[in-house]
């Protein structure tokens, strides 16, 4: 990865995974949020973001995921990775209409400024915590959760 031009990899049950960079997302169609958020070191945070919903980021990459119910999507998650190793989950039915249609987003702007140096960031606006905030994302998997353990 170009330190100068982060990508963001999207893979997992895909049928076209790909490398995004914050340019390649800036050319989905875009949200602005206004959000606030508590931070444990920096305590409340507001901050306005805009990019694309991570719903139509992924949808661009196809996902292999039987549509045609409902059921047989709630047993998929999204584990978005930030460069410093950070680690947050989201569960599909967040993003997906049919149920939570949360406008969870892979910024590329926050406060006006580009993230096309630092890479984008996933916000997610009804969180009252910021510890799923993920600065300077690398990667997006999605997979299905796999039978619990005995």
């Amino acid at each position: 990865m170009n330190p100068s031009r982060p990508v963001v990899r999207l893979h997992g049950h895909l049928d076209r995974p790909t490398e995004l960079t914050v340019a390649e997302l800036r050319a989905l169609p875009a949200h602005r949020v206004e959000v606030s958020f508590d931070c444990l070191a920096e305590g409340e945070q507001r901050h306005g973001y805009e990019g694309p919903a991570l719903w139509d980021v992924l949808r661009a990459a196809r996902p292999r995921i039987d549509f045609s119910g409902r059921k047989q999507r709630l047993r998929f998650l999204l584990s978005v990775t930030g460069a410093d190793g950070h680690r947050a989950v989201v569960s599909w039915a967040e993003i997906d209409p049919d149920f939570g249609g949360q406008r969870i987003l892979l910024a590329t702007s926050m406060d006006g400024a580009p993230l096309d140096t630092a890479g984008p960031q996933l916000v997610v606006p009804d969180d009252h915590c910021g510890a799923r905030y993920v600065s300077g994302v690398t990667e997006v998997w999605l997979g299905p959760l796999g039978a619990p353990a005995g």
